[in-house]
């Protein structure tokens, strides 16, 4: 897993040597995690080709998550 915060956007990325083959499309937990994030103004990527892992990355602007934590929206 990998975070990151720059240019006002929080970057989290998580991956797996696993079967891959993840695809949002076909009603999986993917597709609700990728709603949740988009309804935040996020933007979340899933990489999973077959035999190669899967890749998921989730952007999110640091304001949303400095406004739910009631903090100011900075990054430091």
């Amino acid at each position: 897993m990998d975070v990151t915060a720059t240019d006002g956007t929080f970057e989290v990325t998580i991956a797996d040597d696993g079967a891959g083959g993840a695809d949002a499309a076909k009603g999986s937990g993917l597709r609700g995690l990728a709603d949740r994030v988009t309804a935040l103004g996020g933007r979340m990527d899933v990489s999973s080709p077959p035999g190669q892992g899967t890749r998921l990355s989730a952007r999110l602007p640091v304001s949303v998550l400095a406004t739910a934590h009631g903090q100011p929206a900075t990054l430091s």
